[in-house]
């Protein structure tokens, strides 16, 4: 297939993270990216002038929850044949892209998270509409594949996107990383090591795990934790910790973002717990070898869940139940160095399979072959 100034991308904001698969976008098809200046909540951007094939930085206007982005309607009169755009519907210029592409015969291809499983049933019929005025969709997760299919949507028309970081560089980065001091340096201990890495939100319900710390503690089994983020919301879990009476056990370590100090982190971590939905953290930690507890509810998790295998690259608790994720938390810390190894390499596997940026890349080509 020709791509010369066939593909072009549309999306609200150039998120930091998806620098990587958009660079490879640009190698592979000759992508052409127009990116929104900025969302309702704060997200960190990539450099767009950094961007090969980067055209254009569209000025997003909100309306309460709406909003609209200027130029990209304009967009369709350009000799493009596909285009990519965010599976929003509170985008209503992506409504007209849509309805305009009909007309011109363009073809239009959502990028989108697709069903949650909490839609009401306004949302639901809102939904379906858009949904269908598309002419391909790429979706985040089979779990939402499988709720959109039940909802009337063609399975013909959806393809698992998954999601990825920066797989290349952590690649190269897991296959120099040994098993260290970390650890015992900071905390003077050989404790079990459980370790957050995100924001710091009240959504995350962070609470829970010092929860658990502070029960393993009364049975005289005390473990560490590690926060690695910041706190944007004020939660003040380091004074949650001190009333729990586990602030020695405790390290608010703040946020990072180089890869190859959170793949320390990561690989000498015993598990990673996101009580709260995860999302990124999860191919993060994955991506290093930690494996990761989160809750079962998946209507409110997001799409990376599903890189998480029972029992094998993590395990699921009962949400809001802190005796539920201290039970998950306690199958981690309590292997040995051979499992704990057998762990690390099934972790690998499911990044490598799935949660990066070639996979991305083959299902997307796949997609314009097919649409």
């Amino acid at each position: 297939m020709d791509t010369s100034k066939s593909l072009c991308l549309i999306t609200n904001i150039g998120s930091h993270y998806r620098f990587p698969i958009f660079s490879e976008m640009a190698k592979n098809f000759a992508c052409h990216f127009y990116l929104g200046n900025k969302v309702a909540t704060p997200i960190k951007k990539f450099d767009y002038t950094k961007l090969e094939g980067y055209r254009q930085t569209l000025k997003n206007v909100y309306f309460g929850p709406f909003y609209w982005q200027r130029g990209s309607v304009r967009l369709l009169f350009k000799p493009y044949r596909y285009y990519i755009i965010d599976g929003e519907p509170f985008c209503l210029s992506s409504w007209a892209i849509l309805l305009l592409a009909k007309l011109t015969r363009k073809k239009t291809i959502a990028w989108t998270h697709g069903w949650y499983g909490r839609e009401g049933k306004i949302k639901r019929q809102v939904k379906k509409l858009f949904f269908s005025l598309h002419s391909a969709l790429m979706v985040y997760s089979e779990y939402a594949i499988a709720l959109m299919q039940k909802e009337g949507i063609p399975r013909r028309k959806m393809y698992c996107i998954a999601n990825s970081m920066d797989s290349d560089k952590e690649r190269a980065i897991r296959e120099q990383l040994t098993c260290s001091d970390i650890y015992r340096q900071h905390f003077l201990n050989d404790n079990p090591t459980i370790i957050y890495c995100g924001r710091i939100q009240k959504l995350k319900r962070l609470e829970l795990l010092v929860d658990c710390a502070a029960a393993f503690k009364e049975e005289g089994r005390p473990v560490n934790i590690v926060f690695v983020g910041k706190d944007v919301e004020q939660v003040n879990i380091d004074q949650y910790a001190k009333d729990k009476n586990v602030a020695d056990s405790v390290w608010m370590y703040g946020p990072c973002y180089d890869d190859e100090v959170l793949g320390q982190l990561f690989y000498n971590a015993h598990v990673c717990v996101s009580p709260g939905n995860v999302g990124l953290t999860a191919i993060h930690a994955l991506s290093f070898g930690c494996p990761v507890v989160t809750h079962n509810n998946f209507a409110y998790q997001m799409p990376e869940f599903e890189a998480i295998r029972q029992g094998e690259t993590g395990t699921f608790f009962e949400q809001g139940n802190a005796k539920s994720l201290k039970q998950e938390i306690e199958c981690w810390i309590c292997v040995d160095a051979d499992k704990r190894e057998q762990t690390r390499r099934k972790a690998f596997d499911e990044i490598d399979r799935k949660w990066n940026i070639h996979y991305q890349t083959e299902v997307i080509r796949k997609v314009l072959n097919e649409t």
